[in-house]
């Protein structure tokens, strides 16, 4: 990893769970002083201290690591929240249902940001007896590619990976609203409002 925990993101959590450095020190068996040369940057904790740091005060050590708290805004259930994830490395596709922390190959990945479907994307979707026929007009070569299609609706996500040199093609069956997405390789996420 290239960043290790800072001093202020400590003392922010301590101060945030209300606990003093004493307090701290003793969950942790070691001295008030270490803490608080950890919190003015006069010292970092032992990395063997990392996971009982992140327990005592509460985060992910994901989030004691980054400085930044997760905070579950999706208070409803609604899976219309839901990020999709997608590592370089490997091409791992990871769905969560709202906000997480999430990394692959030692990467902290960033929630794919969906933007409407362009006409170089164009997705149709075609009625067959009770599903959805989708199509996506795109190439699906080796190096330019559609990597999965998601319908996402309140309740409920289905997910289709595809493959280079396969088809841009699929069968779904639509219940209620919500959006389809699709993943190309070089442009990013595309969401279609169904």
């Amino acid at each position: 990893m290239n960043t290790y925990i800072t001093g202020s993101a400590i003392k922010r959590l301590r101060e945030k769970i209300g606990i003093t450095q004493q307090q701290l020190a003793e969950q942790l068996g070691v001295s008030s002083k270490a803490v608080s040369k950890w919190e003015t940057a006069k010292g970092l904790p032992d990395i063997s201290l990392i996971e009982p740091l992140s327990l005592a005060l509460g985060v992910s050590v994901a989030e004691l690591i980054s400085g930044e708290t997760v905070i579950n805004k999706n208070t409803s259930s609604n899976i219309l929240f839901s990020k999709f994830y997608v590592c370089p490395v490997c091409g791992n596709v990871i769905h969560a249902t709202g906000e997480a922390v999430i990394s692959c190959h030692g990467i902290s990945l960033p929630p794919l940001e969906a933007e409407e479907a362009d006409d170089e994307h164009g997705i149709v979707i075609e009625d067959t007896e009770d599903e959805k026929f989708i199509t996506v007009r795109h190439e699906m070569t080796k190096s330019h590619y559609i990597s999965f299609l998601a319908y996402v609706t309140t309740d409920k996500v289905q997910f289709i990976k595809l493959y280079p040199e396969g088809n841009a093609e699929t069968r779904l069956q639509f219940r209620g609203r919500g959006y389809l997405y699709a993943y190309c390789n070089r442009h990013g996420l595309m969401k279609k409002k169904v």
